[in-house]
């Protein structure tokens, strides 16, 4: 539990660290919060415990991945006003191409270096499914607002609630 616990920590801070210098973002409280925190916290956490990092194995692994998601996060935002998805994921795929061998290095082999990209586009998966299901949530409740039913609010809809 304490290796778990140490390699959450790690994870965070290193990626916490490494976005310190970005503006602040208003805060939406503890519920969604619009710089993506949250969402980010919890790929830490998935992508530590899918690739079963070691802390030292995270103590290497966090500064790189955060120099990858950079360099993807630069090429989304550069092509922004190029409207082709080729291009983009012409980019990506050669970033990925380009970090797969720091990942190695780092990972020990290229099955678990695989299994990270694997990894991401599961989270990416669950986000989007989860994001979905609010969605519905949402419109549900705002259906039976509109009908006359106020006894449902958009907050009782949300699991766990």
């Amino acid at each position: 539990m304490k290796k778990v616990i140490a390699f959450l920590l790690v994870g965070s801070l290193s990626f916490h660290t490494s976005f310190s210098q970005q503006s602040p973002v208003p805060d939406r409280g503890e519920r969604g919060r619009r710089d993506g925190s949250m969402a980010e916290s919890l790929k830490v956490a998935y992508i530590t415990k899918e690739l079963n990092l070691t802390i030292a194995e995270a103590e290497k692994f966090w500064p790189v991945y955060n120099a990858y998601q950079a360099e993807i996060k630069k090429a989304k935002k550069d092509n922004m006003q190029t409207p082709d998805p080729l291009v983009l994921e012409e980019q990506v795929l050669n970033i990925r191409k380009k970090y797969k061998d720091s990942f190695k290095k780092v990972l020990g082999s290229d099955e678990r270096a695989n299994k990270l990209f694997i990894a991401e586009n599961e989270f990416g998966k669950m986000i989007r499914k989860e994001w979905q299901k609010r969605a519905e949530h949402f419109k549900k409740a705002r259906e039976n607002n509109s009908t006359g039913r106020e006894g449902t609010s958009p907050q009782a809809l949300l699991p766990g609630n």
